[in-house]
């Protein structure tokens, strides 16, 4: 232990803690995945182009997410990492309610930019947070159950947007969604305390000096694991997000879906499958992980594989029903990465560096996954359009699985540097 003096936060306290940090990260991805459940009524009333739609739902967002992430979580770092996330919340917030008020695509990319300016305090700092209640052998379970925010957050967009816009409008579905996220901000301030740093990790590590974020980015770049699993994760993002955005518009328009059908479709297959592949792979790597901490890259890779064939039978099949059983693994698997990569990159550097390297290993991801996922399909869509009528969106969703090919293999070349840059 870094610290014998320090008493350990009790299991009772430790898991209040991880619960609202999964209720602060199940508001960011349901603020971002309720863009794509409205994207349809949206296109119609402000007259966009799917290449719009999927800057909107890409680099929009991801321009200042991604180039914020390392000097907030630097600021995390240095300061209270608690306090960040709290600030970090009530702004992405107040900008999503905004985007129920755009009335032009200009409008709206700026009331997004907004929102990726909040939600780059958010993730980086939690996980550093989590490092420091957990103790080793237990920090993949608790970053998986963490990264459950990602699909229940995004399963939530889906129906929380249909409902509301089913029953009112899409606009009061971005207001409502924002409202309550800035009245969530100050509740998690008073119950989630600053943890001691370090705590669980040996003395030598715990006791590393803090250094400037230029010292991080050269210890991590020195590391080829880091570079592997973050352009592997990248070509995986790309992919997650993008399907994630566009198969809701897909379903309206290749399979004739209501707006609310939709959302009760996709929002069921997030929170099945995708609940599932998160937690799954944050045992698994706990599990196998202790005698080869390569698992943490191999299990994702073989993931990918598996994901590819699964996804391509849904797009091109001709039922909804046989889809959504065709869906519901790959819906797993696809983010089955996030609990033992985000775990190992907490090992490529000592615990007082921890949320400047994951923001590093974010600023890659999401600069690349969630910047050009959904623009890159909306692209492709509206270059199909004349050749496939309503069906472009369907075979350029379809194309793009090929990333996930690239990252499968970028993360299996990934296994042996693993081995090696492990810190702790």
């Amino acid at each position: 232990m870094s610290d014998v003096t320090t008493p350990a936060p009790s299991p009772r306290y430790r898991a209040l803690v991880l619960a609202m940090l999964l209720v602060v990260y199940t508001f960011n991805f349901l603020d971002r995945q309720i863009l794509g459940i409205l994207a349809q009524p949206i296109k119609a009333e402000l007259h966009l182009s799917d290449t719009q739609l999927g800057l909107l739902g890409g680099l929009a967002f991801a321009l200042l997410y991604s180039t914020l992430a390392i000097p907030l979580a630097l600021v995390a770092d240095r300061t209270s990492r608690s306090w960040v996330i709290t600030i970090s919340l009530g702004v992405w917030s107040a900008f999503t309610a905004l985007c129920g008020l755009a009335t032009g695509f200009w409008q709206f990319f700026l009331f997004r930019l907004g929102v990726g300016v909040g939600e780059a305090g958010g993730v980086a700092p939690s996980y550093a947070m989590i490092a420091d209640y957990f103790p080793p052998q237990q920090r993949g379970r608790a970053l998986s159950i963490y990264s459950l925010g990602i699909p229940v957050g995004l399963a939530a967009g889906a129906l929380l947007g249909g409902l509301l816009a089913s029953a009112v409008d899409w606009r009061w579905a971005f207001i409502a969604v924002g409202l309550a996220g800035v009245v969530l901000a100050p509740i998690f301030r008073l119950i989630v305390k600053e943890p001691p740093r370090g705590l669980f990790d040996p003395a030598a590590v715990a006791k590393a000096e803090r250094v400037s974020v230029w010292a991080v980015f050269g210890i991590l770049a020195a590391k080829r694991s880091f570079w592997l699993m973050s352009f592997a994760a990248s070509f995986s993002s790309l992919c997650g997000y993008g399907l994630a955005f566009w198969i809701p518009s897909v379903l309206i328009r290749s399979f004739g879906f209501t707006l609310l059908t939709a959302s009760q479709y996709v929002g069921s297959l997030l929170l099945i499958g995708g609940t599932i592949g998160v937690f799954a792979g944050g045992w698994l790597a706990d599990r196998l992980g202790a005698a080869d901490r390569g698992v943490y890259a191999r299990l994702p890779a073989i993931a990918w594989l598996v994901t590819v064939p699964l996804f391509a039978a849904g797009l091109t099949s001709g039922s909804a029903t046989l889809s959504w059983f065709l869906f519901l693994i790959p819906n797993g698997l696809n983010i089955l990465w996030l609990g033992p990569v985000t775990t190992a990159v907490q090992h490529l550097v000592p615990p007082p560096m921890r949320a400047t390297a994951s923001a590093s290993f974010l600023f890659i991801n999401n600069l690349i996954g969630l910047g050009l996922g959904s623009l890159v399909m909306g692209r492709l869509s509206d270059a199909m359009t004349a050749a496939h009528g309503d069906d472009a969106l369907r075979y350029a969703t379809t194309y793009a699985l090929g990333f996930y090919l690239v990252a499968a293999a970028l993360m299996l070349l990934a296994v042996r540097p693993l081995r090696r840059d492990w810190v702790g």
